[in-house]
């Protein structure tokens, strides 16, 4: 992959630039890229809200959220000064008093590029635009980034992408999932497309079935409000999942070019199966946790957390299986699932190679192995075989692994996915970030699922916060004699 200079000095803009993603993510990941040199020196972030706070206030305000980051732990002095000396904030009331858009003109450098960053609900994205149009802020080089979830089904993401490709064009629009700027897979693409060995066995000749798993802790704590309008399937199928199955899946590219990759990705998208039906029913799971032990603690179940409706019938889970009409893949089952309040967080790929036509060793199990590719924790490929165990006697098989922890060998710190993402917004790099018509044909696969489960009146099962999912789970990927990818990752 090329190499990446410092980008041009540029006004980073920042919508809801006082909110919970702009401190929890976007301010820690600026502050990361300024301490390793890869911001211009001159390059500024603009936060703007609604909430009238001075300069003094926001940089209080960025100062704790970086101090308190995870993969920030101590802050360099000297370089937490220069970071909070590039913030400034301010206010606008978008629909409201249009003075706060004249205020943003002003403190905007002419010379710099402009990046627009809409860290807002979707549905006033084509507000926001159409203000920055009005105030004539938006220069050909301006670049504008959308976050997930954009809409909430197919008419409403073609109606946000209608408003901002008002303004936008496609080239200046970066739809961000932060998925994608994670170092695990990007290194998939590396992994497939530079590695000779892995090409001829990557199709249902050699490859059985594909699990992909994005497993949280956590509930939806104050978020309640907005999940209940979402659910899993909206919230992480639709984008995380769609978008790791894709770059599992695709074709290889011709070149490592935005456009060449997102044209393979969206191949994979058009291939998918549609699940529709009956089939709705056979092939996909929904749950909903309940009370549990998590890590020791007692947390409530979904249907008892403040800030939504008690008898909501919304899913916390999804599991799901689908399959990709194409010549590679026929035949192979993909096990989608993610969920919240599960045993334990992880995100991982998992490729489970078919068994040996012929065994000969008698008694021996016949496994293929399986190559896990991690995400988190613990970003990696674990790749299990076959071995002879040592001892004189009977010859015995087991499964071992062959591990390449990514901490390990490049003894480097793995940059967090918003610090990789906002350098490539910055540099002008779209190859990570989902194009129009992906999106689009995400949401083409996704609306038809969840409108059967309205129709075919499938409530979510419940499972026990703490656990491992409901026992749908099970029993959709254990109908062909295959099992959930289970084996406890080392820590």
């Amino acid at each position: 992959m090329p190499q990446q200079s410092v980008p041009r000095p540029t006004d980073l803009v920042v919508f809801g630039g006082t909110g919970d993603l702009s401190m929890r993510k976007l301010l820690p990941s600026l502050y990361l890229l300024d301490r390793d040199g890869h911001l211009d020196p001159r390059t500024r972030v603009i936060a703007v809200s609604r909430d009238g706070l001075t300069d003094a206030d926001l940089r209080g305000k960025a100062d704790a959220a970086v101090q308190g980051h995870h993969a920030v732990r101590v802050a360099e002095p000297g370089v937490l000064r220069r970071f909070l000396d590039r913030l400034s904030h301010v206010t606008v009331d978008v629909g409201g008093d249009p003075a706060g858009w004249a205020d943003l003109a002003g403190v905007l450098d002419p010379d710099r590029d402009r990046v627009f960053y809409l860290a807002v609900p979707p549905m006033i994205s084509g507000a926001i635009c159409r203000g920055l149009a009005d105030a004539g802020l938006v220069t050909p080089d301006a670049r504008v980034v959308m976050e997930k979830p954009l809409g909430r089904d197919l008419a409403s993401a073609q109606a946000v992408n209608a408003e901002v490709g008002e303004i936008f064009t496609e080239e200046q629009t970066y739809r961000i999932d932060h998925y994608l700027g994670k170092e695990t897979v990007q290194n998939l693409l590396v992994l497939r497309f530079a590695n000779v060995f892995l090409e001829p066995l990557w199709n249902s000749r050699w490859i059985d079935h594909v699990q992909i798993t994005a497993a949280e802790t956590v509930g939806v704590g104050g978020r309640k409000g907005y999940y209940d309008t979402a659910g899993a399937m909206r919230d992480m199928v639709q984008n995380h999942l769609l978008q790791l199955l894709c770059l599992t899946a695709m074709e290889p590219p011709a070149s490592y070019d935005r456009e060449a990759v997102r044209d393979e990705k969206l191949k994979v998208l058009q291939a998918l199966k549609p699940l529709t039906g009956e089939r709705v029913r056979e092939d996909t799971v929904r749950g909903r946790y309940g009370r549990g032990d998590v890590q020791g603690s007692e947390v409530l179940g979904y249907l008892e957390e403040p800030g939504g409706p008690a008898d909501s019938t919304t899913e916390t889970y999804v599991a799901l299986r689908t399959e990709i009409a194409n010549w590679r893949w026929a035949g192979v089952p993909f096990y989608l699932r993610t969920g919240k309040r599960m045993d334990r967080a992880r995100s991982e790929i998992v490729v489970r190679f078919r068994d040996v036509p012929h065994t000969i060793f008698p008694g021996a199990a016949t496994g293929g192995g399986s190559l896990v590719i991690r995400l988190q924790p613990d970003e990696g490929i674990h790749l299990t075989m076959l071995a002879k165990a040592p001892g004189a006697g009977a010859l015995r098989l087991r499964s071992v692994p062959l591990e390449l922890s990514f901490a390990d060998t490049f003894a480097t710190r793995a940059p967090e996915a918003y610090e990789r993402l906002l350098m490539d917004v910055l540099a002008g790099d779209s190859t990570l970030f989902m194009r129009r018509d992906e999106v689009e044909a995400a949401w083409r696969w996704t609306d038809p699922v969840i409108a059967a489960w309205a129709d075919l009146d499938l409530v979510p099962e419940t499972y026990p916060a703490g656990s491992a999912g409901p026992a749908g789970a099970d029993r959709l990927i254990g109908r062909t004699g295959r099992t959930w990818y289970e084996e406890e990752q080392p820590r």
